[in-house]
């Protein structure tokens, strides 16, 4: 039943050991993942287990006449392994690195204030204090109320709502 014979066939013999060595490496590669997708992980499962049962059902279950080497087949694990390992490279590579969407939050704790009259440098980082394009800033400590007039601080409750400020000929009333 075992039909490998390096001695009489290692031509068979060699295809049925390179199938099955492709297989298992193509299982461990879709089976420990290593950050690859799920997509390329079932593939690479799918593929190693068909190479693995050819080379059974040649070794096993194959009893002579005519049997395909598809030289070509080979191409597809190499392929899928050479690329899965590149995968896993860069993965392991980009995370070692920092995050480039935390860099301009990171940079913000140590920048210094927006300066209107310096020159503009599209090579710095992002900075959301500084007033966008045809967008009119806001000025400082301005009232939600009613532009223009400063905010009235809240005396005694630092968690109360601001009081807006009372408008000429109206009565003032208290906080609440």
């Amino acid at each position: 039943m075992n039909n490998l014979d390096f001695s009489d066939a290692p031509l068979f013999s060699w295809y049925v050991v390179a199938l099955a060595v492709s297989g298992v490496i193509m299982l461990v590669i879709g089976a420990v993942g290593g950050g690859l997708k799920v997509g390329l992980r079932i593939v690479n499962v799918l593929i190693g287990l068909g190479f693995l049962g050819y080379a059974y059902y040649l070794t096993f279950v194959f009893e002579g006449g005519t049997y395909y080497i598809l030289t070509k087949l080979f191409f597809l694990p190499v392929a899928l392994i050479i690329y899965s390992v590149k995968e896993i490279i860069e993965r392991s590579k980009a995370k070692k690195q920092p995050n480039p969407l935390a860099a301009p939050y990171l940079a913000n704790a140590q920048q210094a204030p927006y300066n209107p009259n310096a020159p503009h440098n599209p090579n710095a980082p992002y900075n959301p204090n500084a007033p966008q394009a045809g967008r009119p800033a806001a000025p400082q400590a301005a009232s939600p109320y009613q532009p223009g007039v400063p905010a009235q601080p809240v005396a005694d409750n630092p968690y109360a709502q601001p009081v807006p400020p009372a408008q000429p000929g109206q009565p003032q009333h208290p906080a609440g």
